[in-house]
């Protein structure tokens, strides 16, 4: 299911009431009950984007592919930016290839509506670590290299509400981060722990600053969200100074290439990143297996990574 906390009204009164009723229906696993009364919500607002989601969702439950296919795709065209997240399940039923799945429009909604309850569910529901993972390794890199655990400039990519920027309080003369939710820029603003913080999606961002300015690029457990990484290699080899570091976080793939897994989330194998890794012009500093969260108590596999420029 989408992000819930947002409340859409369709601005009338009965459609929203069933609506919801459609909403606890579904969550209740009655997909038939959820498809009768999202078309309920249709014939008084044809044009409500929600409901044309649910009775998709719903449809998809029942097996019924092509009625679903079509009501996600009616979904979409009325809210292209896709918060509803309807991409997902049309590449679940094959309508829509995986690496087209995930939007910015996506993140930022579920983001948004993830913020206030973010920190305690990641750190204390799921056994999230990634921050301190990636620190840990960062001070192991500068210990092979013989260099100062410390940082210049440095850039958080999909920053959160700052994690990444608690594990290595004091350890950069200057810390920036971006991320696509202003609800979790609101919180990140409250650790006061950055230099700056900027709106946007991260291959823009980087795309946007000088080149060779930066001595560490951080990415914990954002790639999770995009499909193909080369464009946020390419940036991110382009604004580190010689000898910067990019260290990041991902799900891991077992195969070759990424795929779209059950999660939502992207899972990349070790082959497509030593090969990205390698064409972009890094060099490999520090690759492990490591988990940096669980799912229903099981640890989720991953990789982590510290390149060098």
């Amino acid at each position: 299911m989408p992000p819930t906390s947002t409340v859409r009204s369709t601005g009338d009164y009965r459609a929203d009431r069933r609506y919801e009723y459609a909403r606890a229906a579904f969550d209740e696993r009655d997909f038939e009950a959820a498809a009768d009364l999202a078309r309920q919500v249709l014939e008084l607002a044809p044009d409500f984007a929600p409901a044309h989601a649910m009775l998709g969702r719903s449809l998809a439950e029942h097996g019924m592919r092509a009625e679903a296919v079509d009501a996600l795709r009616r979904a979409l065209a009325l809210e292209p930016a896709d918060e509803l997240g309807v991409r997902l399940d049309l590449a679940r039923l094959g309508a829509l290839s995986p690496d087209e799945a995930i939007t910015g429009g996506y993140v930022r909604a579920l983001f948004d509506d993830y913020a206030p309850k973010f920190d305690q569910h990641l750190t204390k529901s799921l056994s999230y670590r990634g921050p301190e993972l990636i620190a840990d390794a960062l001070r192991r890199a500068c210990s092979r290299q013989t260099r100062e655990y410390r940082f210049g400039l440095s850039l958080d990519l999909g920053c959160g509400t700052g994690l990444m920027a608690q594990a290595l309080k004091g350890l950069c003369s200057s810390l920036e981060g971006v991320d696509l939710s202003p609800g979790m820029l609101e919180k990140a603003e409250k650790t006061k722990l950055y230099d700056a913080l900027h709106e946007g999606e991260l291959v823009s961002f980087l795309s946007g600053r000088a080149g060779a300015e930066a001595d560490l690029v951080l990415a914990a457990d954002v790639f999770v969200y995009m499909a193909a990484l080369d464009a946020a290699f390419r940036e991110a080899h382009r604004v580190l100074k010689r000898e910067g570091l990019f260290a990041f976080t991902v799900q891991a793939h077992e195969g070759e290439g990424l795929i779209l897994g059950e999660d939502a989330r992207y899972a990349h194998s070790e082959s497509y990143l030593r090969k990205l890794a390698e064409t972009v012009g890094f060099t490999m500093v520090i690759f492990e297996r490591v988990s940096t969260r669980e799912d229903r108590g099981v640890a989720v596999p991953g990789f982590l990574c510290v390149l060098q420029r």
